[in-house]
This record gives C-alpha cells, structure tokens and sequence, in this order.
C-alpha cells in the first residue's frame, strides 16, 4: 500500500503510513463499524415516550334484578293425540287399497283399507260346502232314526240296527256343529280383509303402501280416536314429576303468546333403550287450535321454592371449581371475582340464591377473557 503514498507530501505520507499499518487497520475497521450502532443505541435511547396508555376495554353487563319465583322446569316437546290406536289387518296378505292418508278425518266403520281376499273367499267357499254337506248328512240320520225308531217296538229291527242309527245322527249332528263353525270362522276372514275405523277420528301416521306384503297385526295407519290432546316431553329425571300435583304452564314455540294450562297425565314406567328417558304426558287444558297435532310446544313448571335472581347463562364462569361472576364497582369501575351459589339452571338462565345483590353490574359477554381487578368501561348495559 506505501507505493500508493508516492505523490503525496512527505508528512502525509508518515501519516497515512502509520495509520494503515496491519494492527491498527483493524482497530479502525473496528471504530468505523461500531459508530453506526452507537449512533443508532442513542437514537433508541434518547427518544421520548410518547404512546399513550391502552383505553379500559369496554364490557356488557346487566343490571342483576330483584329475587323472584322463575319456572324451575323448562323443556320443549309436541303436541300428540290423548288417545291414539294403531290398526293393523288381523291376516297375513298383500296391502291391495289404502282409501285413507295422512290428516283424513274418518267416521265409525269407515273403510280405510282391504287386503287381496281370493284365498280367503275360496276358503268360505269350502266351508260353505261342507256346511251343506253336513246338513244333508244329519237330515238323513234324522230320518233313519226316526224309522228304526218306529220299528223297534214291533221286532222288525234288531236292538243293535237301533243302537247304530242313533249313533250315525249324533256324528252327523256333531260335524254338522264342526261345519257351521267353520262357515263362521271363514266368514270372518273374509271380513277382516277390510279395516274399519273403529270410532271417528283423524289418520294421523301411515305406516305401509298398496302392494306392501303384510304379517297379522303390523301396523298400516294410527288413528286420534279423541279429540283431546296432550303435550309429551321426554325427561331425564322422572322423580321431579312423580309427586308434582300443580298445574303446567304449555306454550307454542313460534308463538310463545299462546299459553295453556295442563295437568300431569302419566309418566312411562320404563326408560327408553335408546335415549334413556322417560316419556311424560301432559293433558292440555281446553288448547285453542293453533295448537295442531304435532307443534313444538314448550312446558314449564311454576317454581315454588324461594324466590332467586335469574342471570343469563353467559355471565356463568368458574374458579378454584366454583361457579362464579365478575361484577363491575360502579366506583373504581374494576372487575371482581365473585363466588355464587346457584339454586338452578335452564337453558338459557341461571338462578342465583346467594353471592349476587340486586341492582349490581354483572358481566354478560367475554368472561373467560376478563381477568380480577381489571379496569374496564362500562358498554351495552341490558336490562
């Protein structure tokens, strides 16, 4: 490099040549690399902080409400027939008609439905016959005993000729009785290839089509043989209603303004195989008729324990294993954890006996981001 220095005067060539020498090249390679990031670290350093600080996060409460008696049971169901019968031909066969559909009003003795009966009309046929058969055969004993009936006394018969036409009259007489059996019992046959409604009614399922081969006794429609109705809900718990003599309040679920009252019916002994519930029925009181057969009704039971403040479902947190709320101190305007004792739940609700006052500030939205002692802004407040 000191060739370079040749043009230069003779100070700055010692000058040069004594900064550039090996070591000290690398002690100022070393200075000129770190200016830059001492400049930038005092950059950093000196600037003011100007960012203001975070706004309290805004949150939805409610106004927690007086005490008070709620429904302690609240469950959807439909609305069934009182009395419902499930008809079925009595005999094996092929569906041939069906006259009958979902929602046809019919009367008493009303044909809803036959089956093919050729073979059962050939089998009347036969009975028939060998019904006719057999009269002829007891006439003709008949008179054969009243002949040897009459000539006995005069010994023109043995007492055995006697004795044998009386016998062939009793046989006659008995497979005349076994005939005419028959005759009814295929006459009968034939009748039950057509179903009947046994009182009025409206269809209110179809269970087989025309042409659909049938076993004795399987189901081909149901029948509302009454014109009362019952609201039906499957419950969990059957012992909350075995001792309940009070009244139901039923309500329609697209129209919660049609109300009714109802009285506890009955409630099925056993659990069903699937779901495990039990099935109650609750006889409505005078239904007005948007309440059809088959809507979606909704059942409560009037509470009759201690009054308690209903809170929505989404204000419900927990810690340390307990339920809990955050309530907002209307002062400082922070969150604190408080610990409740619920008396119940609904669907969309719980009851609160202790662990809330009336009139507090309790959070309804995002409570399992919320943390205690937290500031925050009141927001939506529903009432």
């Amino acid at each position: 490099m000191t060739e370079n220095f040749s043009d230069l005067p003779d100070c700055a060539r010692q000058v040069l040549r004594h900064l550039f020498t090996p070591y000290r090249l690398t002690l100022l390679g070393y200075c000129i690399l770190a200016l830059p990031v001492a400049l930038l670290l005092t950059a950093c350093g000196g600037k003011p902080d100007t960012q203001a600080a975070a706004p309290p996060r805004p949150v939805r409460t409610i106004t927690a409400p007086p005490p008070s008696r709620t429904s302690i049971f609240c469950q959807t169901g439909e609305i069934r027939p009182h009395d419902e019968v499930m008809l079925g031909f009595r005999l094996d066969g092929r569906l041939l008609t069906r006259v009958v559909d979902v929602g046809t009003s019919v009367t008493s003795g009303q044909l809803l439905g036959t089956l093919e009966g050729d073979t059962t009309q050939n089998q009347l046929d036969s009975a028939r016959a060998d019904f006719n058969s057999a009269v002829a055969a007891e006439r003709l004993a008949t008179l054969n005993l009243k002949r040897m009936t009459a000539l006995m006394p005069s010994g023109a018969i043995a007492r055995v000729q006697l004795d044998t036409a009386r016998s062939d009259w009793q046989t006659a007489v008995s497979r005349r009785e076994s005939s005419e059996a028959a005759l009814k019992t295929a006459r009968e046959d034939l009748s039950w290839t057509r179903l009947t409604a046994p009182a009025a009614g409206v269809v209110t399922q179809v269970n087989a089509q025309p042409g659909q081969v049938l076993s004795a006794g399987q189901p081909v429609l149901t029948l509302a043989v009454s014109s009362g109705r019952d609201a039906v809900i499957d419950v969990a718990d059957p012992q909350s209603f075995s001792h309940h003599t009070g009244v139901f309040s039923i309500s329609l679920v697209n129209d919660p303004s049609v109300i009714v009252s109802g009285t506890l019916r009955d409630i099925s002994p056993q659990a069903d195989p699937q779901t495990r519930t039990w099935r109650v029925r609750i006889s409505l009181n005078n239904p007005p008729p948007n309440m059809a057969l088959g809507a979606s009704i909704q059942v409560m039971q009037p509470g009759s324990g201690p009054a308690m403040i209903v809170l929505p479902a989404e204000a419900l947190t927990w810690t340390a294993g307990k339920p809990a709320v955050f309530v907002v101190d209307t002062a400082s305007h922070q969150l604190e954890l408080r610990h409740i004792t619920p008396g119940g739940y609904t669907a969309s609700d719980i009851l609160v006996s202790a662990g809330v006052v009336p009139g507090e500030a309790v959070v309804i939205a995002g409570v399992s981001k919320l943390r205690p002692g937290e500031t925050v802004a009141f927001g939506d407040n529903v009432q």
